[in-house]
């Protein structure tokens, strides 16, 4: 009897460890990531550089390995346009500063658009996008240019078709959103990931910010031109013999762009292009585009909206003249009569600045090249 009971103590006692056991391992299973648990995306912390800003990043597209990795494979997708000839880099070439080396990008049909491609670089940054400000979000500019006509004339429709005929992108949009739902918001989403990451920040005058290099005595003569204010302080008040470059390409924030949308004095009138006054409304706002960084600026060539310059040295002519005077030329455009008056020698400086701003870390950065 005495065995018999310690048998049924046993019994009690192994049930009671068996049953509190499966509690607690109950207890340690963690409830799914997703709807079906499936793997969950991982977070990314995006590095953001000395002296810049932080980078304001939506809450309802937060940074994800999964989510950058895949935006990548999108961003570089062909099947993405309808004859499957042109991705989203096809425009933005890493050569070429992620833009486009012509003044106009051709589309899959030959058509040709109006304006030169914007360089992509540090455009997380950037609060509206296009020349003209059309887009306030970078998921919203990603999403003309796949169904726009001229450009990779693809319906979405059609290309969230393709995307869910491949396994391989239902797997990924599984993991990066939760579920293999595949939306053109989703794939938007995905490339302004990618996007977000393009941060450069590693040119020589970053390198000389952070005490690591020095710049040359041409190059920091020119960084000089670049503060100081325009004009001749015996005829101009204020004046500083400068280029008055600052007012609209500060390094605040080294952005080397206050990303307003200004006049810069290159036409007289604007019936061939509007510019913001297009998304406005605004007479007022007739011949202003978006100011463009200058980072990479000597790779990001031809210049200007419409691609009509073709080396830096036109462009700081162009300045130095003045400008053409219209109705909406911007206030800091005050030299349009007689210009800044630079010497050769000051404007070769200048140049020589600038070319401190190109980062080919960045351009050559295998992170951001095409997987496929």
């Amino acid at each position: 009897m005495k065995v018999a009971g310690h048998i049924r103590i046993g019994l009690y006692a192994l049930a009671v460890l068996v049953l509190t056991g499966c509690e607690r391992c109950q207890d340690d299973v963690l409830p799914c990531a997703t709807p079906d648990c499936s793997p969950a995306a991982t977070p990314y912390t995006l590095e953001i550089p000395p002296f810049f800003p932080p980078m304001d990043i939506p809450e309802d597209n937060p940074l994800t390995v999964e989510g950058i990795e895949l935006g990548r494979l999108l961003f570089w997708e062909k099947d993405l346009s309808a004859d499957g000839s042109m991705s989203c880099g096809s425009c933005h070439l890493p050569s070429a500063g992620f833009s486009d080396p012509n003044p106009y990008s051709t589309g899959i049909t030959g058509a040709q658009g109006i304006r030169n491609a914007m360089a992509i670089i540090n455009i997380g940054w950037s609060p509206t996008f296009f020349w003209d400000g059309r887009a306030v979000t970078l998921e919203e500019q990603i999403l003309e240019p796949v169904s726009h006509p001229d450009e990779m004339a693809l319906p979405w429709s059609e290309a969230v078709e393709r995307l869910q005929n491949s396994e391989d992108y239902t797997a990924r949009f599984a993991v990066a959103f939760g579920d293999d739902v595949i939306t053109p918001e989703r794939t938007t989403q995905a490339i302004a990931q990618f996007l977000r990451t393009m941060v450069s920040a590693n040119s020589k005058f970053d390198q000389w910010r952070r005490g690591e290099t020095f710049l040359t005595d041409a190059e920091f003569a020119g960084y000089e031109i670049f503060l100081r204010e325009g004009g001749d302080p015996e005829t101009t008040p204020g004046g500083e013999f400068g280029g008055d470059c600052f007012h609209c390409h500060g390094e605040a924030g080294l952005q080397f762009s206050d990303y307003l949308f200004r006049n810069n004095g290159l036409d007289s009138t604007f019936a061939d292009d509007p510019g913001h006054a297009g998304v406005t409304g605004n007479p007022l706002d007739s011949g202003k585009f978006k100011t463009p960084t200058l980072r990479n600026i000597a790779l990001t060539g031809p210049y200007m909206h419409d691609g009509r310059f073709q080396t830096l040295e036109e462009i700081i002519d162009h300045y130095n003249s003045g400008g053409v005077p219209s109705t909406t030329v911007d206030p800091f455009m005050k030299y349009s009569s007689g210009g800044l008056q630079l010497s050769s020698v000051q404007k070769a400086q200048l140049t020589a600045f600038l070319h401190t701003l190109t980062d080919t870390s960045f351009t050559t950065n295998p992170a951001f090249q095409d997987p496929h």
